[in-house]
């Protein structure tokens, strides 16, 4: 690990390098206008190039009187394109301004020295240097971090550069890199990556090649530095303009950066998430009972079925199950639990709590649950399935406790509750299953008589599926939530939207969630509409630790509209 500036590169985010270079092509002006966009499109560090070209090239070179045509060329570009000390360190002022590290790639003795007088917090040095033990030692006198390209240089040379730079208790890091412009495909053999690791730990990329596709890849390789020439347009004169990124294309770079490093992980262990779980239920086997089984069974393989969905014991445990005793009776495909691996039965406690306390329900299993526990409330959860039953074929007595309906996420088709949808045809639907299940709270009143006003919970929609929404969509949003609430005939209910967390799952899939999501525009939209909310606590919690904001200070907050 390195610290540079106020990153801890090796043990953190990867750092990103825009390297600008010389493709201000001489222009200060330019150049200022590259380092904001740079810093907008997500780059950690803007990087230049410094050199005094008459203690650099021979004299002959300089007075255009060497042989090679390409030195000419390159000299002429240098001369016209090279910034001057003074406008370094303009550069250097603005970067620590704005809050993105300076850097600078010197190319000789004199150019360290100046950049040692501006207080530079690392050291770039470029691939055509790897073997200038001279200018590397000169550098490494400093003890400052450096970064060392290491295209155009043979395994050999690599290794006794670095071996030279530990000898001289270095901290540095070594960036894989072709040092062609622009690099084609097959010359960038990226999966040297995995040899230049066992040479030093700290590795990087530096990346010539066209696109971004390459350098994301070098992420997935383990790179922790990542290097991209960087200009407003890969037409311009010069030679590195070719092998650039764009603005456009730097900023998705940096994007699918975070999102690869996101996606890594830590590697450490494999963790069942969120989505998977509820795919796990809907899609995978429990063991259920093959028939009616009465307490006392000893259980036999011919005794156990296996059925989807999996809410019940594994697969796994069939040979653990077999030759237990059953504790209970057990009907035809009932599901078996881990409770029956065991030598005593469970049993509901008599609950008691100093708050009123429910139990969320289904129509099939409110009878089993009334007759063992008391609670205060039931919430009757709603499938879509459910809207169609009858009522009436569930309940045969009233019921002293209160009860609460929370309509279905999703409808019929696979179509998610949404009174937010842009879609006029969409929303129309929903605004008329909700009516549905509207009139249906109102059905079960007549079972619930202590209940006058009963509340339905509801997660209104307003969800995106590959980004969330912007601050005006928010708005136009929330007011077709509005005109929807308007079309609907809530008399004798109450719909309360829920608080809701970010990330909500649906199909075990992530989406983005829009509305009542943040506490000010939670409060703000509840008075403008009326309405009261259902404060979901586990939802909210994951809100506050996703926009780590304080949890208390949210609940303060939608407290007196809850």
């Amino acid at each position: 690990m390195m610290k540079i500036d106020k990153h801890c590169v090796g043990d953190g985010p990867v750092f990103v390098i825009a390297e600008i270079g010389n493709n201000h092509n001489g222009s200060f002006d330019l150049a200022i206008e590259m380092i904001d966009s740079a810093n907008k499109a997500g780059a950690n560090c803007v990087k230049f190039q410094i050199r005094n070209l008459e203690t650099l090239y021979t004299k002959s070179s300089l007075a255009k009187e060497g042989s090679d045509l390409g030195t000419e060329y390159t000299l002429d570009l240098l001369k016209r394109f090279e910034l001057s000390y003074e406008q370094h360190t303009k550069l250097f002022r603005y970067c620590h301004q704005i809050g993105i590290t300076y850097m600078c790639t010197p190319w000789d003795h004199s150019s360290v020295k100046f950049l040692e007088s501006l207080k530079v917090c690392a050291y770039k040095i470029a691939s055509a240097d790897l073997t200038n033990l001279d200018l590397i030692g000169e550098i490494a006198k400093t003890k400052k971090p450096i970064i060392l390209s290491t295209g155009m240089s043979t395994e050999d040379e690599i290794r006794l550069t670095a071996k030279f730079l530990a000898k001289k208790k270095a901290i540095f890091a070594l960036l894989h890199c072709n040092s062609t412009y622009p690099a084609p495909l097959h010359d960038i053999n990226l999966n040297w990556i995995s040899k230049l690791k066992k040479i030093h730990p700290l590795i990087g990329y530096s990346g010539h090649e066209r696109g971004i596709t390459v350098s994301l890849a070098s992420i997935a390789l383990g790179a922790k530095i990542l290097e991209r020439h960087f200009t407003f347009d890969r037409d311009m004169e010069g030679p590195d303009h070719a092998a650039s990124l764009e603005p456009e294309d730097f900023s998705l770079l940096v994007k699918g950066i975070r999102e690869i490093e996101v996606a890594l992980g830590d590697g450490k262990a494999r963790i069942v998430s969120q989505g998977e779980m509820i795919n796990r239920e809907n899609l995978s086997k429990s063991l259920v009972a093959a028939f009616d089984l009465p307490i006392g069974t000893v259980i036999k393989d011919e005794h156990i079925a296996l059925r989807s969905p999996g809410q019940g014991l594994s697969a796994q445990y069939r040979n653990r199950l077999i030759g237990k005793k059953l504790l209970r009776d057990i009907t035809i495909e009932d599901y078996f639990f881990e409770s029956d691996l065991l030598e005593r039965t469970v049993e509901p406690s008599k609950y008691k709590f100093t708050r009123p306390w429910g139990i969320p329900v289904r129509y099939h299993d409110f009878t089993s649950f009334s007759q063992k526990i008391r609670p205060d409330i039931f919430e009757f959860h709603l499938s879509y399935s459910d809207m169609d039953l009858n009522i009436s074929s569930y309940f045969s007595e009233t019921n002293e406790a209160g009860f609460v309906v929370h309509a279905p996420e999703l409808f019929s088709e696979g179509r998610l509750m949404d009174l937010a949808s842009i879609d006029e045809d969409y929303r129309a639907f929903n605004i008329l299953e909700t009516q549905r299940v509207i009139n249906i709270t109102r059905s079960l009143k007549q079972y619930f008589p202590s209940c006058t006003r009963p509340l339905i919970v509801a997660n209104i929609g307003g969800f995106t599926m590959d980004k969330p929404l912007e601050e005006d969509e928010l708005s136009f949003r929330y007011e077709l939530f509005s005109k929807s609430l308007n079309s609907l005939d809530l008399d004798g209910v109450e719909l309360i939207p829920q608080t809701m967390a970010p990330f909500p799952w649906h199909f075990g899939g992530q989406r983005y969630q829009n509305l009542f999501v943040k506490a000010n525009e939670i409060v703000y939209w509840c008075k403008r509409l009326n309405l009261r909310i259902c404060f979901d606590v586990s939802h909210t919690k994951l809100t506050c630790e996703y926009l780590n904001i304080d949890f208390y200070e949210f609940s303060e907050k939608i407290a007196p509209i809850t």
